[in-house]
């Protein structure tokens, strides 16, 4: 199941909205994890953005809630920019608002995405057969190790190569961790961690999306092999 809202924007085209959200992370004396707002909001744009585009939209817009201050705007502003010139999102359009009446102790960030793709969102449920393919690209990190291990999250020129293959479907992890987001998208499957031979942690918090899954037939696996390189982690089922 994905993340986001969809409605009809007019006949032919749907809006969707992704969003994300983070606290404890920034540049105040109290966060957990100390690190540049730059970096708390590319990977909050990352996040939002992959749902959005996983869900076949093209991103437009982009708005942030600011909760850590004035003086931290301009640097959250630069990580949405950082991001969307990532993906070649030239016109992405970005608002916000900041909360400048009061002070928080620790930071705090929301942001949403929207876009807009043709038609409908299909069926959220794919149907498991014998030719499906599962892969993550990428590694599951958070907080710190993020921090100290961020070569291994997947870059998001790889992210938007593979989510444009036909006949692929990605789906950013999330705190909830890979094995909770496959179980979300096959109606006629569900699966537990002993089923598949995998060194990537299932149950492991995504954090800000620095992997996704991959479901495609046998016939992209090469080509998608090649594509992610080393971020490649092929989910073998145990049958």
């Amino acid at each position: 199941m994905r993340d986001v809202l969809s409605f009809p924007f007019n006949s032919e085209e749907t809006i969707v909205v992704a969003s994300d959200n983070s606290g404890a992370i920034g540049e105040k004396e109290q966060d957990a994890v100390q690190v540049p707002y730059e970096i708390v909001s590319y990977y909050s744009f990352r996040v939002a953005v992959m749902e959005c585009m996983s869900a076949g939209a093209q991103p437009f817009a982009a708005a942030i809630q600011n909760f850590c201050g004035d003086d931290a705007w301009d640097q959250l502003i630069g990580g949405i920019k950082k991001g969307a010139d990532e993906l070649g999102l030239t016109e992405l359009q970005i608002t916000g608002s900041t909360e400048s009446n009061f002070n928080l102790l620790q930071s705090a960030v929301g942001l949403s995405v929207l876009g807009k793709r043709k038609g409908e969102l299909p069926a959220d449920a794919l149907i498991y057969t014998e030719d499906t393919r599962i892969a993550v690209l990428g590694s599951p990190l958070v907080g710190q190790e993020l921090i100290e291990r961020e070569a291994e999250a997947a870059p998001l020129k790889i992210f938007k190569m593979i989510n444009s293959i036909e006949d692929t479907e990605t789906l950013p992890v999330g705190s909830k961790g890979i094995l909770a987001e496959l179980n979300g998208l096959f109606f006629n499957r569900e699966f537990e961690v002993k089923d598949f031979e995998s060194g990537v942690d299932l149950q492991k918090s995504g954090g800000p999306s620095t992997c996704f899954i991959a479901v495609f037939p046998e016939k992209k696996s090469e080509e998608i092999r090649k594509m992610a390189g080393h971020y490649f982690h092929l989910l073998d089922i145990n049958i």
